[in-house]
């Protein structure tokens, strides 16, 4: 068993205005594309979780490498997608969670957290300048929590309940606490 990349693209961008997840980079990549790449780059064969009705997101994430699992309950939070990226890999030793709109994260940075749980972290993390980022890795020993979550807070609450188990690693990637959330966020 390998730890397995997921890349949570369901997302519908209300703050960004319009589907961010397929708006172009000043190179013309759309933002999700982009992130897929360096998850892919780091942890091939990763699988990226999308809504039932983008089929053209999800055709441009498996030209660049990722499996698709279609979260139809995706509307129910991140949970949700990220309970379905866990059923799609469901063999793995651990999970690399890499979110669609963090298209500056560097596929090193993935690598150090993948690593991370495969030296026996429980909870993986990079950190850059002291402040936690993503993507956020979680060893096999999660498989059930994960499989249950629900709402929009993702593994949130994994991690306040094992916050003691949580391995930080530093990192010079400042993409690790870069999301795109509105049009403004593509300006840095």
């Amino acid at each position: 068993m390998a730890v397995a990349g997921i890349l949570l693209a369901s997302g519908v961008g209300r703050r960004f205005g319009a589907n961010k997840l397929l708006h172009p980079l000043p190179d013309g990549t759309p933002i999700a594309v982009a992130a897929a790449r360096n998850l892919v780059a780091a942890l091939p064969g990763s699988v990226a979780v999308v809504r039932a009705a983008n089929s053209v997101l999800a055709r441009q994430l498996r030209q660049v490498g990722c499996r698709i699992a279609v979260c139809r309950d995706a509307e129910e939070g991140m949970g949700r997608t990220l309970a379905a990226g866990v059923r799609a890999a469901r063999d793995a030793s651990g999970w690399v969670v890499a979110l669609a709109d963090m298209p500056f994260l560097q596929p090193e940075t993935i690598r150090i957290v993948a690593d991370g749980l495969n030296d026996g972290a429980a909870i993986a993390a990079p950190s850059f300048e002291g402040r936690r980022g993503h993507p956020v890795g979680l060893a096999r020993r999660f498989k059930d929590d994960l499989l249950a979550l629900e709402g929009d807070a993702g593994a949130r609450s994994i991690l306040a309940a094992h916050e003691d188990w949580i391995t930080l690693y530093e990192v010079f990637d400042p993409g690790v606490l870069r999301d795109i959330d509105t049009p403004a966020d593509l300006e840095g």
